[in-house]
């Protein structure tokens, strides 16, 4: 796969591959704006999951996950008991981490709270961008980023309100994957379209 170009002709980010599932995530999902309140709890959960793993074991297990936390409903997760906490522990199909698992619960009823007493999870969240996808032109694998001012600062609300798993790095990753920052590299093919 020389210089990133694909059978298809289109040039990718170097990060994914050739592998079907990664390539389908990487043009349709990967830095696409996301503002649904719930889509974006699921988004930030699995990248707390993703800590310590590569982003291809969780997109591999996000169907399993879906159906163990279901479908990342916030309303049932933050009432899970102890019954439900365990058989998660022996669910093969998910990232078996207890305080991976415990801090997704806390996260839902930290979640519940910023949605009854405002000013809503996407609000929140965007409010750190100005609302708009930052568009970076990183040219090299080398240029990309692990945080920013911006991840950093959502990080510290983030853990304020008590939400768990969502360091400066993981937020940075999850502002990737949800938009608020483009930063496929400027001769991915998904740059330009993305920067519209």
């Amino acid at each position: 796969m020389k210089n990133h170009v694909h059978a298809d002709g289109k040039k990718r980010c170097f990060w994914c591959g050739v592998d079907p599932l990664y390539v389908k995530y990487h043009d349709t999902e990967w830095g696409v704006p996301e503002y649904d309140d719930r889509a974006l709890f699921e988004k930030l959960i699995l990248d707390g999951f993703q800590a310590g793993l590569s982003w291809i074991t969780i997109l591999r297990k996000r169907d399993n996950f879906r159906k163990a936390f279901d479908k990342f409903n916030p309303e049932k997760i933050a009432r899970y008991d102890a019954r439900k906490l365990a058989s998660l522990m022996k669910d093969e199909g998910i990232v078996r981490n207890r305080m991976k698992i415990d801090g997704a619960k806390q996260s839902a009823r930290a979640w519940l709270k910023i949605q009854e007493e405002g000013p809503g999870f996407s609000k929140l969240l965007w409010d750190f961008v100005d609302g708009e996808p930052k568009v970076n032109k990183i040219k090299t694998h080398g240029g990309v980023p692990v945080d920013s001012k911006a991840s950093i600062a959502m990080s510290k609300e983030l853990k304020a309100r008590g939400f768990n798993f969502c360091g400066p790095t993981i937020v940075y990753a999850f502002m990737q994957a949800t938009g608020m920052v483009n930063d496929h590299l400027t001769k991915c093919y998904r740059h330009k379209e993305l920067s519209k």
